[in-house]
């Protein structure tokens, strides 16, 4: 059990590492980090090389988070096991060994983890309120910064769920609100770039 713990944290971790978006930059011959946010971010792809890029690097940060989250919860018993393993994607997301640890902000792979944890039936109406969050602020920030904290609270009080729901919950949402802190003081500054919708 002890081994299969590690080398799920590991592959947990790893995939997370994956950026997407300097990958599909490196490939287009763009640097990302010199456009918009300067961050690997689907939103920020969509930017560089419009929102075809930005829609499947947002689809495969999303996978990254659901995967482990998946395998947690059918091949480890231990609470503390599942909830390291579910946050690794997003740990290795923003903090990917493949380019030194310069990643993204976490709010894709948080959504995927939220899927693998809650199911599709569960999870559709909460991503409805992820949508209608975008709606209203028109910045992925933002919104990205609020749902977490909403997710996880919506987990406390759900009394179906583990109560080891909630601190996944929670800990996802310290590492995107972290992730974030950039834009916070961009925010703050009135200078966040709003999300790109022109397709």
């Amino acid at each position: 059990m002890f081994i299969n713990f590690f080398s799920l944290s590991i592959f947990a971790y790893l995939l997370g590492s994956v950026s997407f978006g300097h990958i599909f930059s490196k490939i287009k011959k763009i640097d990302i980090t010199k456009i918009g946010s300067k961050s690997p971010t689907a939103t920020n792809v969509a930017r560089a090389l419009g929102w075809r890029w930005g829609a499947l690097t947002a689809v495969l940060d999303f996978l990254k988070g659901v995967v482990p989250v998946v395998m947690a919860l059918n091949y480890l018993e231990k609470e503390w096991q599942i909830i390291i393993v579910a946050i690794m994607p997003i740990v290795g997301h923003i903090f990917p060994v493949f380019f030194k640890f310069k990643g993204g902000r976490g709010g894709a792979t948080f959504l995927g983890m939220c899927l693998g944890l809650v199911g599709f039936k569960i999870f559709i109406p909460a991503f409805l309120v992820w949508l209608l969050i975008l709606a209203f602020t028109k910045i992925t920030s933002v919104t990205n910064l609020i749902f977490p904290w909403l997710f996880s609270m919506f987990l406390y009080l759900y009394s179906k769920f583990p109560s080891y729901y909630f601190t996944i919950g929670i800990v996802g949402a310290l590492l995107v609100s972290f992730a974030l802190r950039n834009n916070i003081k961009r925010l703050i500054k009135g200078k966040e770039l709003k999300t790109p919708f022109k397709f």
